[in-house]
């Protein structure tokens, strides 16, 4: 049985207050993503620009243009979490009766739980290590780790998507692809 009211909001403080940091997560990850592409995008004409123009490229445009990526990369691997948009390889699972499937998609999101939190902890240690060497990025001259920072942040907020997805489905009788997507809804929107 749910917590959840006719909105779909838990109904328990505690409840309430996760959902809510989980909506700030969601509007962020979409600012950066559509903010990054954007830039990216601007950059890159510059770029173009300069060179066409100048017969010169913009010095640092390399460089921000992998920021960017970056950033945009590791916004969106929580964003596709968030809205079960992952890649599923599904010839067998589809094959299987509901308690299975059921069962399965609650192993696999639970297994894809502890690894995206797995390579969350160790990005942080290859941030430290990063750090600790002091590199820094040659044009933009801003040092290395804080252009990594975004790794570790994007992994750590996959793996509690993929986490909160399990809890969905252990506590749930649906099956569900992300903590608000149900399978059948994804099979509807698929068609």
């Amino acid at each position: 049985m749910s917590n959840k009211d006719d909105q779909g909001s838990t109904s328990s403080p505690a409840g309430r207050f996760l959902d809510a940091i989980d909506r700030v997560i969601a509007r962020l990850e979409e600012i950066i993503m559509a903010v990054g592409i954007i830039l990216m995008a601007v950059n890159t004409i510059a770029n173009v620009i300069a060179r066409f123009l100048f017969n010169h490229s913009i010095i640092f445009a390399e460089e921000l243009n992998s920021t960017f990526i970056l950033l945009v990369t590791f916004a969106g691997i929580g964003y596709a979490a968030r809205h079960g948009r992952h890649i599923r390889m599904s010839a067998i699972y589809d094959q299987l009766p509901d308690k299975a499937r059921k069962w399965l998609m609650t192993v696999i999101v639970g297994v894809t739980a502890f690894f995206m939190l797995f390579l969350a902890w160790f990005s942080v240690r290859y941030v430290f290590d990063v750090y600790s060497k002091g590199r820094i990025m040659p044009a933009l001259g801003v040092p290395v780790y804080i252009i990594y920072l975004w790794v570790p942040i994007g992994l750590f907020v996959t793996g509690v998507q993929y986490a909160l997805t399990t809890v969905k489905n252990i506590r749930e009788k649906d099956i569900y692809l992300s903590t608000d997507l149900k399978e059948h809804e994804a099979q509807e929107m698929e068609v």
